[in-house]
């Protein structure tokens, strides 16, 4: 039980999410439907969070850029092994010129568990012109 938990603190068995989309391409200003789904580790794991950025990376500087966040608030609990879907709705922002050679765009998540465990996944999508 001690090694457990032990591992949980490094990440390893923790719950793990992954955004679900419905398509990878968007027009600038879409509203983005589609869910994260949570899977549960080896223990019950307390949500704190989960937040959601959509990145702009500059390829020739490797600069990144938060274009957006969302953040959606929780205090559920996730049970060892147990699936959850929660639904995820994202306004990308209207963008002078989304297609630019060298720039692209990714969804950024992170699961915020308690004592500070957190779950990673990026999603890579391509923004066309209104």
């Amino acid at each position: 039980m001690i090694l457990r938990k032990s591992l949980l603190l490094l990440g390893i068995g923790s719950a793990q999410i992954d955004l679900i989309l419905p398509k990878n391409t968007y027009k600038s200003g879409e509203l983005i439907n589609g869910y994260f789904l949570i899977k549960g580790g080896t223990q019950e794991q307390r949500i704190r969070r989960i937040e959601c950025d959509l990145i702009m990376d500059t390829h020739s500087t490797g600069m990144e850029n938060t274009l957006k966040t969302s953040t959606i608030l929780s205090s559920s609990e996730i049970e060892s092994g147990e699936s959850n879907e929660i639904p995820f709705n994202f306004r990308l922002p209207i963008l002078k010129e989304p297609y630019k050679r060298g720039v692209s765009y990714r969804l950024k998540t992170r699961l915020i568990l308690d004592k500070g465990i957190i779950g990673k996944d990026d999603d890579w999508i391509l923004i066309d012109s209104e």
